[in-house]
């Protein structure tokens, strides 16, 4: 009998929302669907909304969006995330736990 190799997985991304002109929705299904690529199944989608930063990076740049996504995913779908995630001029951060 296979085991199932799929763990469950939290991701925060915080989003730079500066030179985005279309609605958030949309950037937060693109992240959505950047998740399916990497055969992750999302459970949960919080969107914790715009937050200021306590120590803003830059004087343009005070806030951000934060969103969570609970999904469960291979073993391999972590890593594999933040590469393709990596080069967007939207993703400001991402943190992928194992829960």
């Amino acid at each position: 009998m296979p085991k199932n190799t799929n763990r469950t997985y939290t991701a925060t991304i915080l989003l730079d929302t500066r030179n985005f002109a279309e609605p958030v929705d949309n950037l937060i299904a693109k992240m959505r669907d950047a998740i399916i690529s990497v055969s992750g199944e999302v459970t949960k989608l919080e969107n914790h909304g715009l937050r200021e930063f306590v120590r803003p990076p830059s004087r343009s740049y005070p806030n951000g969006i934060f969103v969570t996504f609970s999904f469960t995913a291979p073993v391999t779908a972590p890593a594999a995330l933040r590469e393709k995630v990596r080069l967007d001029p939207h993703v400001n951060r991402i943190i992928v736990q194992s829960v």
